[in-house]
């Protein structure tokens, strides 16, 4: 645990940066404004949804109770016809901001702590400024562009949508590499 005496500043100071980088991405900047549609009679499909009782959860439908029932011909029919999807329902009132914005913060410490960890291991104290930038760098490029592939893969995002978050995550690990490259602590004398 010597790495997170010796990088504990790095740690948290970069997830600052993140946070406020992050909020100036989505707050100041048009960058994700056309990452959703909007249903079109969104008025209609809620109150239906209410009227059903759809709880919060992720769903996908249409939904096969198991893959023997996926590969019938009443499911094939319905995947055919469409609509194919996934939803997210949040509780009522929606996302609650700042436990979410305290969520992503958090999750900024933690990616730190590992980058720290990758990184102490794979140079010690006293490495130089580029080779820190280097391994932080691609340690939380990784982390923090590269998890919406998935949702591209499997779930439909578009892959421009993914690509700005792509951008947004090389901004991040620049941010953070710039950080630990700066602060990282000089080999004992």
């Amino acid at each position: 645990m010597t790495f997170l005496a010796e990088l504990w500043v790095p740690i948290l100071l970069s997830a600052v940066f993140i946070f406020v980088a992050s909020s100036v991405i989505h707050m100041a900047t048009p960058m994700h404004k056309g990452d959703y549609k909007k249903l079109t009679n969104e008025a209609g499909l809620l109150e239906s949804m209410r009227a059903h009782g759809v709880e919060p959860g992720t769903y996908m439908f249409p939904c096969a109770g198991s893959m023997k029932e996926m590969s019938s011909p009443e499911m094939i029919e319905k995947m055919k016809r469409g609509p194919v999807g996934w939803m997210t329902i949040l509780p009522p009132g929606g996302a609650n901001m700042g436990k979410c914005l305290g969520q992503w913060f958090l999750y900024s410490i933690v990616v730190s702590v590992f980058a720290a960890y990758v990184g102490w291991h794979a140079l010690g104290a006293g490495a130089p400024y580029l080779s820190v930038f280097r391994i932080i760098g691609t340690v939380t490029f990784m982390t923090y562009a590269m998890d919406h592939m998935t949702e591209s893969i499997w779930k439909g995002l578009s892959w421009g949508t993914n690509f700005r978050f792509v951008v947004d995550g090389a901004i991040y690990a620049l941010v953070t590499a710039g950080t630990f490259g700066w602060l990282w602590p000089q080999a004992a004398s």
